[in-house]
């Protein structure tokens, strides 16, 4: 599983390919990581993992699971500025 990372943009274009970030079940506790669950749509806890992003055919992504709520997309925003050593305003 994947949470699509690009910008909607990027996601409503013409290319044929999307930022994702894997899904895994385990959580580390990394700072590049984002616990999820059951409120996100999931069926059991899982984690975003930002180290591992990877680039997709969006015919590749078929199944719509879920969204992350405002808190959650905080911290995949940290997570990924982590990742890739971005540094906030």
């Amino acid at each position: 599983m994947f949470v699509i990372v690009s910008r909607q943009v990027v996601i409503d274009s013409r290319f044929s390919t999307v930022i994702c970030a894997p899904v895994y079940s385990v959580y580390d506790g990394l700072s590049t990581q984002v616990p999820v669950g059951i409120h996100e749509g999931l069926k059991h806890d899982s984690s975003i993992h930002c180290d591992e992003l990877v680039s997709l055919p969006k015919a590749m992504l078929t199944d719509f699971v879920g969204m992350l709520p405002p808190d959650k997309l905080r911290s995949l925003d940290k997570a990924l500025s982590t990742a890739l050593q971005i540094e906030g305003e």
